[in-house]
């Protein structure tokens, strides 16, 4: 078994000297930036535990939310369309648009970007695309806002901090949420216009206590447990 690291033993020194279990969501932000830093700008991600059941589909958590001081990556978005939303989007900042050349690429297995819009007339193509996209995470839906005949307001909230939440098959929602070199002020603000947004995304057949447990980690830092009862109350 390979031995720890200067680096990581340095944190979990930091981490046990806190001398707490729980952290606000301001405490952990700062105590992730007082860790010791690597040479990259790390990202800072948020895991989040909704009581409720995800084998239940009418309990899905899933939507979207425009962060407000973005995630400090600039996505790359790719629009299929057809005629004049292919300018449509370039106009608005689209890295690629086009429509059946488009299609073919993906097929043979092109998955060089972090967003794909369709528009309607699009997604019975694009539908066909499953084996490529499904696994990646990147098949257009309308609920992800990444199906819709107005492909240049899709495409400026994709590259202007807009993303989408949604569950995993154990309950868990998990998202970057910055950079480690944003403000407290900024991640904080992040972090709770994420929070408030997938509150209101709550099942109305969801029982119980919704937000069950949240932790705060760096890409290369440790995950700290926030507290909340200030979230939940």
């Amino acid at each position: 078994m390979a031995s720890k690291s200067k680096r990581v033993k340095t944190i979990e020194k930091f981490v046990s000297e806190q001398k707490r279990s729980l952290y606000t969501i301001e405490e952990a932000v700062e105590a992730l930036q007082k860790c010791p830093q690597t040479k990259f700008d790390q990202s800072i991600t948020t895991a989040l535990k909704v009581g409720i059941d995800p084998k239940k589909s009418e309990q899905q958590v899933r939507g979207t939310v425009t962060l407000p001081h973005g995630t400090g990556k600039t996505l790359k978005v790719v629009v299929v369309a057809k005629g004049d939303k292919i300018q449509e989007a370039k106009n608005a900042g689209a890295d690629e648009a086009g429509s059946d050349e488009l299609i073919e690429k993906i097929k043979e297995g092109w998955t060089d970007f972090d967003v794909l819009i369709a528009t309607p007339e699009m997604m019975r193509e694009v539908g066909k695309l499953g084996k490529v996209l499904g696994p990646r995470g990147l098949m257009p839906t309308p609920k992800g806002g990444t199906v819709t005949a107005d492909v240049e307001k899709a495409v400026k909230e994709m590259k202007g901090g807009k993303i989408e939440f949604k569950m995993d098959k154990s309950g868990v929602i998990q998202n970057v949420v910055g950079k480690i070199s944003f403000s407290k002020e900024k991640l904080a603000e992040n972090i709770r216009v994420l929070l408030q947004a997938i509150v209101k995304a709550k099942p109305a057949s969801a029982k119980g206590i919704f937000l069950q447990s949240l932790y705060l980690a760096s890409t290369m830092g440790p995950g700290l447990k926030i507290d909340l009862q200030e979230l939940n109350g």
